[in-house]
């Protein structure tokens, strides 16, 4: 058994990779800008310095732990050099902080305030280049970039895109796309995983808050909203909630006191989506192909196939719009059918910032150029609304979803919010058999779990069928060039960009691995607490379906234009 010394305090090492690990597993926060377990290490902010028994300083984020080592966390010394640090950061940063989105979670001015940075000696004398909002989705302020390099790391390692990197050296560094192109006119897919990651403000979610707040002020709307099933688990981060807990009828309580007029579940077009889906598996399991048959409900894998891959985007992707858009065609004719004069205006709360940019492309406008969706808010951006209406949601008793959609979504539409969930829906839809010994089989068939990168085997019928499940664009990018080559093999692929699929949405509350793992958990729970577990079994299909009558096709799927 090996251990080290960290302030006198004897600490066993186990599997940590640095002294960091080891030094936070004893209850000491050491600070940080530049490092997050999940990535590689950079250690470029210096925040995370120790002293060594021989008065060294090193890196704790960069240093390997070793039995009898001894380190001190918080001399002198290293109190001095962390306030330079954050000094010298703050000297060529904006320090707006009041008007800035990120006021109150950012972490730079949370250390600033911890180390009594209280005045800034030195100017700021960088030449920054202005806003660039030019993305749907997300906005890159490079006057609030402290060069951490996390969002660099993050789109290089995780989504294999390295839309954002380093450029010129020295004093004049900046983070920015190639040749300072703006974000819209590169392949950036919208994932926002770059401003999950950012610790200040320089890349945020864009909100688009001020605009729903108008619709709701306006009588000639008809405001209508849906909630997306992984925000059900995630939104209570905000407000002092047990991670994962299932806070869906607090959230229907809190937009119904905004003003929205109806409130509906988005697990419900998860199982219309599921029985769409599985209807197209089983018809090219009847011709042969082609194969692999791509999920469609994530849009940030929906353009990075349109860049990367678009010879499979209309032959290999499914047709089937994403449960968001589905949703939004269904309530248009809902509306149409109820006879209310007043414009319908569809809200959609994701945890996905790539929604944004899927609610404004033209495959999902009218022959008006209306979207099906006109708003796709995040759920950070649903807790700023809370906030600004000032709801005290912890306390709000939950409420019913709204008639004629109130019976919402089954078991299999709720876990379409975790990695894995949309293959397992798929799963159940396409057995014959629809018994609770069925589904413990496809628990444990494979489909389940934070892999990245998953394999599941099952018979439909006499078919035996490969099924793959797969989160994070660089792995999409192995998993597709695998098969090229004859080294992989699926009929199925389920493709997610996000970490864990939807519960680790950059729209989201940011969320390490074990609180993304609290939120899996959550839907599972609520999987088994349902009564209606098959997509293919739930009641208010057959209503859709009949509202929907010959408009059908033209309601639940999708061609991509080139």
């Amino acid at each position: 058994m090996a251990y080290m010394y960290v302030d006198n305090i004897k600490v066993e090492i186990e599997d940590e990779k640095n002294v960091l690990e080891v030094i936070r597993k004893a209850g000491i926060d050491l600070p940080t800008f530049c490092y997050y377990s999940e990535l590689s290490t950079y250690g470029a902010c210096r925040m995370c310095v120790i002293e060594n028994e021989r008065g060294g300083i090193e890196a704790a984020c960069s240093t390997v732990p070793r039995d009898g080592m001894r380190v001190k966390t918080n001399t002198p010394v290293l109190q001095k050099h962390r306030k330079m640090i954050l000094e010298l950061i703050l000297a060529s940063h904006c320090r707006d902080c009041t008007t800035c989105s990120k006021n109150g979670a950012c972490r730079l001015q949370e250390l600033a305030l911890r180390f009594g940075v209280e005045r800034v000696r030195f100017s700021d004398n960088r030449k920054i280049s202005g806003i660039d909002d030019s993305s749907t989705s997300i906005v890159r302020d490079p006057s609030k970039c402290i060069l951490c390099g996390d969002c660099v790391r993050m789109c290089s390692e995780k989504q294999g895109l390295g839309i954002i990197d380093f450029a010129k050296r020295g004093s004049k560094m900046e983070v920015m796309p190639a040749f300072n192109m703006k974000l819209a006119q590169t392949d950036c897919v919208n994932c926002g995983q770059c401003a999950a990651v950012c610790p200040t403000g320089a890349i945020t979610v864009k909100d688009e808050t001020a605009a729903v707040w108008e619709y709701l002020n306006d009588p000639t709307k008809r405001v209508v909203v849906q909630i997306a099933p992984a925000v059900r688990v995630a939104l209570g981060d905000e407000f002092g909630i047990e991670h994962g807990e299932n806070v869906m009828g607090k959230m229907v309580t809190a937009l119904k006191m905004m003003g929205f007029d109806k409130v509906f579940d988005t697990a419900l077009s998860a199982d219309v989506t599921t029985t769409e889906e599985s209807k197209e598996f089983l018809e090219r399991l009847e011709k042969g192909g082609p194969f692999p048959m791509f999920t469609s409900c994530c849009p940030a894998w929906i353009k990075y196939c349109e860049t990367r891959y678009p010879e499979y985007i209309n032959a290999n992707v499914s047709s089937c719009k994403s449960p968001m858009q589905m949703y939004g065609s269904i309530i248009r004719k809902w509306h149409e059918s109820t006879n209310d004069d007043r414009e319908l205006i569809s809200i959609a709360v994701m945890p996905c910032t790539a929604k944004k940019y899927e609610a404004s492309r033209k495959e999902f406008t009218d022959e008006n150029g209306k979207r099906i969706i006109e708003i796709s808010l995040t759920t950070q951006e649903l807790s700023r609304m809370i906030r600004n209406s000032g709801i005290r949601f912890e306390d709000l008793d939950p409420e019913y979803l709204d008639a004629p959609f109130d019976m919402g979504g089954s078991g299999a539409g709720v876990i379409f919010g975790v990695t894995g969930g949309v293959a397992e829906a798929v799963i159940r839809a396409c057995i014959a058999e629809k018994s609770s010994s069925a589904l413990k089989d496809i628990k444990f068939c494979g489909v389940r779990g934070k892999e990245q990168i998953k394999q599941a085997t099952i018979f439909v019928g006499d078919n035996k069928i490969t099924i793959g499940v797969v989160y994070g664009l660089k792995n999409v990018e192995y998993v597709i060039e695998a098969m090229k080559k004859g080294e992989l093999h699926f009929d199925l692929v389920e493709v997610m960009a996000c970490p864990e699929g939807c519960i680790g949405g950059a729209g989201q509350p940011f969320a390490l691995m074990p609180e993304r793992d609290k939120r899996a958990k959550g839907l599972y729970h609520t999987d088994d607490a349902v009564q209606i577990r098959f997509s293919d079994k739930n009641p208010v299909l057959n209503e859709i379906y009949g509202l929907l009558g010959k408009d059908v096709h033209h309601a639940l799927h999708v061609k991509y234009n080139k």
